[in-house]
């Protein structure tokens, strides 16, 4: 990148985590750099945008403070962001930018939106950007990702069932605190002198475990040196987007060993498909200890499709995974055991690649209990010689994408339905 790139830092967390305060604290400690901000937040009025003006000497007559508002930037209002970061620093009369984000707001689409642009295939340029010119991400970088954490809140929010509304979109509490922990290069634990000790090195452990990557480091009222938080050169998106605990642990295919705190993992791998009945009771009874878990699994009657599970506290959500292997053409299967050789070794001779690999992670977590549970769950010997469509299925459908489809589509989310399978 150029000398002169403009550093640009986002800061995301959930309501009232501490972002503004902690925007604040930076604004008031920087007098050896000249900072632009721009802030988000879903209501009409930016109230965000508000506090920081009043709190700070920035201001939005001199253009150094831009809001937007009614909507996320993560999601409706990503061309909008590119609009104002092209338009900032076009001008180059200051030295990092600063973006705070909304509380509903994921990490990761704004951090790909500030490093694609508009080379994103389900973005189209804005009317803006056609008319000026303007490319906007020319003149500066995406450089450090924060995600500021409540501490004093931390277990409320991983244990609540409340669901958030991102413009129509369901995002369930302890969800969007995971993937906001889950995708950053420092992590922020607020609000310390809320919490006694014991509390915050349990937090630690379970954050340590989610996102082994980031520096995690205490702070009250959000008060930090502020070259911790700017122009600190540690992102970069492909290790970003694959340092995540449950993505480790799949990729080390081992269990952490007990900790002080009893924050431990393991991976559950089978090659017979789970009754779906018996998964469908089980996961109405979920382990409440398993506060991170996901993978693929394979559902007795699906053949076609693998099945994702993506489990954040008390949210259990199931998506499609993509297509098995064994489903697909000779040739495109021999080009996929050419790209994955290990692909070949494990390969079953009657049902090829269809199987189950799960991640969990969990505080005081039995292994060997949950580890049978699943087990329990799974096809007898007897039950796989049985016709498998005559078992009920309460699970979502999901349709089978075309593989040139899926390439431009993604699934993770956007496809997933939340489980309240009793019902």
């Amino acid at each position: 990148m150029s000398d002169h790139s403009i550093p640009v830092t986002v800061l995301s967390g959930t309501l009232g985590a501490g972002k503004t305060t902690l925007l604040n604290h930076v604004l008031s400690e920087s007098d050896d750099r000249d900072l632009a901000v721009l802030v988000n937040d879903m209501g009409e009025v930016n109230v965000d945008a508000e506090l920081v003006a009043e709190s700070s000497d920035i201001s939005e007559d001199e253009e150094e403070l831009v809001e937007l508002s009614n909507g996320c930037i993560c999601c409706e209002l990503r061309g909008d962001l590119l609009d104002a970061v092209g338009a900032l620093t076009q001008e180059r009369e200051f030295d990092a930018l600063v973006v705070e984000s909304t509380g509903v707001a994921e990490p990761l689409p704004v951090a790909q939106t500030l490093t694609m642009g508009f080379d994103q295939s389900d973005l189209d340029p804005t009317e803006f950007y056609e008319e000026t010119g303007i490319e906007p991400l020319e003149s500066c970088h995406l450089d450090t990702t924060v995600t500021v954490v409540d501490a004093h809140q931390f277990d409320r929010a991983m244990e609540s069932e409340e669901v958030l509304d991102d413009d129509g979109t369901e995002k369930p509490l302890g969800n969007l605190l995971i993937e906001q922990v889950e995708f950053c290069d420092v992590l922020l634990l607020n609000k310390c002198d809320l919490v006694d000790e014991g509390t915050l090195e349990s937090i630690e452990e379970t954050l340590e475990v989610l996102q082994p990557r980031a520096e995690i480091v205490r702070t009250e009222h959000g008060r930090i040196d502020p070259d911790r938080l700017i122009d600190t050169d540690l992102f970069d998106f492909e290790e970003a987007s694959q340092s995540a605990g449950w993505i480790q642990e799949l990729q080390s295919e081992h269990g952490s060993a007990e900790e002080e705190h009893g924050v431990t993992s393991f991976v559950f791998e089978a090659h017979k498909p789970f009754h779906p009945e018996r998964l469908a009771d089980y996961i109405d009874e979920f382990p409440g200890n398993v506060v991170r878990s996901k993978g693929h699994f394979w559902l007795a009657g699906r053949e076609e499709l693998a099945l994702a599970i993506n489990v954040a506290g008390q949210s259990i959500r199931v998506g499609p995974g993509g297509q098995w292997i064994a489903t697909l053409p000779e040739e495109e299967r021999q080009a996929q055991f050419e790209a994955y050789p290990q692909l070949e070794e494990a390969w079953d001779e009657q049902y090829g690649d269809r199987g189950t690999r799960l991640v969990l992670i969990g505080t005081e977590m039995d292994h060997d209990a949950v580890r049978a549970d699943l087990e329990d769950c799974l096809l007898t010997d007897e039950e796989m010689d049985e016709d498998w469509g005559t078992y009920e299925d309460r699970f979502p459908e999901f349709e089978l994408v075309p593989p040139e489809e899926d390439e431009e589509t993604d699934t993770d989310a956007e496809d997933e339905e939340e489980l309240a399978l009793a019902d």
